[in-house]
């Protein structure tokens, strides 16, 4: 049997490394266009740069026109909020960076800060305004990658026509293809723990054994803590966008994480810290259990 021609683009961006699958190469004024939507997200909500949006409204609050998708993600993470009780929380950011997980990336603890409770009162998005009351800095990082994974491959669809595969980073969408895709062990990265079959959807997961440093630190935190959380290790999600996917995947890590994913149709896959795994009713992931 001939195998299927793929074209692959790999690249650098936010931090991570990007591989889009096509039957063709993308044209040059796709990929320009694609870099570009990549950069204007990058400089609006990267809190690892000195000249982006959120960088500037950390030191002393204040208002700017909308930023990309503010209110699509921040609907998101309303939603977030009340599903985990406050666990999951867009104004983290300082409690990451005193744990270390800072722009210079430091990875030295100086503390534990709780993100604000009252952070919906703090952060606003309406009347084409992105309002902070007070300095704070906010952290998309629950689902602002598979928002922008969704964005390429939606870019890709419209200006090339194209059956694509994006993967950022481990968040994964697919169009006119199907992949059969491993869940790596968050213990043993040789390991997976089980296979799944995703076509014409997203996958997304978070683990702590990524980013993670120090003594028991990672990037998963209790917003009302400011601390890493302890009970879930891993969790896999698979939804008809990233951006959902991304979201549920974060939700996961909290007690409110399944009703999350239940209400939007998410299939999922979680491991605990002691090993064990749960899943969604009706999941079709093949568990080496």
């Amino acid at each position: 049997m001939t195998p299927t021609r793929r074209d692959v683009w790999r690249f650098e961006a936010i931090g991570t490394h990007w591989r889009v699958e096509t039957p063709q190469p993308l044209p040059p004024a796709a990929r320009e266009a694609i870099a570009a939507d990549i950069a204007a997200f990058d400089l609006a909500w990267s809190r690892f740069r000195p000249d982006s949006t959120v960088t500037r409204l950390s030191s002393a609050g204040g208002g700017v026109p909308l930023p990309v998708d503010a209110d699509v993600m921040l609907d998101a993470f309303a939603a977030l909020a009340d599903a985990t009780h406050g666990g999951v929380n867009p104004l983290v950011g300082r409690s990451l960076e005193v744990l270390g997980y800072d722009a210079d990336v430091t990875l030295r603890a100086i503390g534990r800060v709780p993100a604000p409770a009252d952070w919906r009162r703090a952060l606003t998005w309406d009347d084409g305004m992105l309002r902070l009351d007070r300095p704070a800095v906010i952290d998309v990082g629950a689902l602002g990658k598979g928002r922008l994974v969704d964005r390429v491959l939606a870019l890709i669809v419209s200006l090339a026509g194209a059956h694509a595969v994006v993967d950022a980073g481990g968040d994964i969408a697919l169009r006119g293809r199907g992949e059969r895709i491993a869940l790596e062990h968050p213990y043993d990265p040789t390991r997976a723990i089980g296979v799944v079959e995703v076509a014409d959807a997203a996958l997304c997961a978070s683990a702590v054994n990524r980013r993670a440093w120090g003594d028991g630190l990672h990037h998963v935190l209790d917003a009302r803590t400011g601390t890493p959380v302890r009970t879930i290790t891993a969790t896999w999600a698979i939804a008809d966008d990233a951006m959902t996917a991304d979201a549920a995947a974060t939700a996961l890590f909290f007690e409110g994480g399944p009703r999350f994913a239940h209400e939007r149709g998410v299939e999922w896959v979680r491991m605990t810290t002691d090993g064990q795994v749960e899943w969604s009713p009706g999941s079709t992931a093949e568990l080496f259990t």
